[in-house]
């Protein structure tokens, strides 16, 4: 019988190109798989993009700006002046929830939101002040949370890995609401020349004051590096 050396080479050769096969049908379901979820969560690195202003949070924040715009206009007439305040907080809660029920948080977004915020409790301020309702001093107190949190708005601003952390685990700030509904409720008490408006002013500065801390305190536990899980 002749040797079978030859057919034994070529059926190695064989294993061999069915393993470089089975290798490179793994590397291209690898490089799939990477691309879907690159696709699933196109703000994977955190990067603003134009056309997430035109989701209905973007579109709900952006409201606040004609809103801001036009309360000092109305405030010769204190239930317009209300209402403007009213639609302004509906906004406010609702561009949150609704981008939490329906998966569209976006670090453009959550900047966004943060940002007309602050242009609407600017205008209100300056408004207030400029007609004699509220003093400067109270004004500063109304804005002890946005004073807080100036300084992590420029982060997230500048910080691709933060944006990032904090639309990978979006959640609402309670003491963040309270001091928004306690701030309407001091906006509100000087329109309608009530008394113990102080008192809200000095109620939302607590409560401000503390929800900046808690901002503070998720954004810097969502900024630290994740320990690598060892093989």
């Amino acid at each position: 019988m002749e040797p079978r050396e030859p057919s034994s080479r070529a059926g190695a050769n064989a294993n061999a190109n069915a393993d470089a096969d089975a290798d490179a049908d793994a590397d291209a379901n690898a490089n799939a798989n990477a691309n879907a979820d690159a696709g699933a969560d196109p703000d994977a690195h955190g990067h603003y993009r134009a056309r997430d202003l035109f989701l209905v949070p973007g579109l709900l924040s952006l409201a606040r700006i004609p809103l801001a715009l036009c309360f000092p206009l109305a405030l010769r007439l204190p239930l317009a002046a209300f209402a403007i305040l009213v639609a302004a907080g509906t906004t406010d809660i609702l561009d949150g929830w609704y981008a939490r029920r329906f998966d569209q948080v976006t670090p453009t977004g959550s900047a966004l939101d943060g940002v007309t915020d602050k242009i609407f409790v600017a205008t209100v301020g300056l408004s207030l002040v400029l007609t004699g309702q509220l003093s400067i001093l109270a004004i500063v107190l109304l804005s002890t949370r946005e004073i807080g949190e100036l300084p992590l708005v420029l982060w997230l601003a500048l910080s691709p890995r933060a944006r990032r952390a904090r639309a990978a685990a979006p959640s609402a700030n309670v003491a963040g609401k309270i001091a928004t509904v306690l701030q309407f409720a001091s906006v509100t008490s000087a329109l309608f020349h009530a008394p113990h408006t102080l008192v809200w002013v000095v109620a939302t500065a607590v409560v401000g004051a503390v929800a900046a801390l808690v901002y503070w305190r998720r954004a810097l536990r969502l900024a630290r590096p994740r320990p690598v899980a060892q093989l």
